[in-house]
């Protein structure tokens, strides 16, 4: 998940948990609206975690070299 649907969630969740006051039989959608918030935050840290681990990376290039005299 990156970051933007991690934000995403985080909006959606927020919307659901405190702005909408109609129901749907058997739904609480407070609830809903939490549960999506808390997988917008873990994604979200997840996210930034692997992208700073990929800024802190080094890439190495081996070149063998052979010398043949004749």
């Amino acid at each position: 998940m990156g970051i933007g649907i991690s934000v995403f969630f985080l909006a959606l969740g927020g919307i659901l948990a405190f702005a909408v006051h109609d129901g749907i039989a058997g739904v609480d959608l407070t609830a809903v609206g939490y549960i999506l918030m808390g997988a917008g935050v873990i994604g979200l840290v997840v996210a930034l975690i692997f992208a700073n681990q990929r800024a802190h990376t080094s890439h190495v290039s081996v070149q063998e070299r052979r010398n043949i005299q004749e």
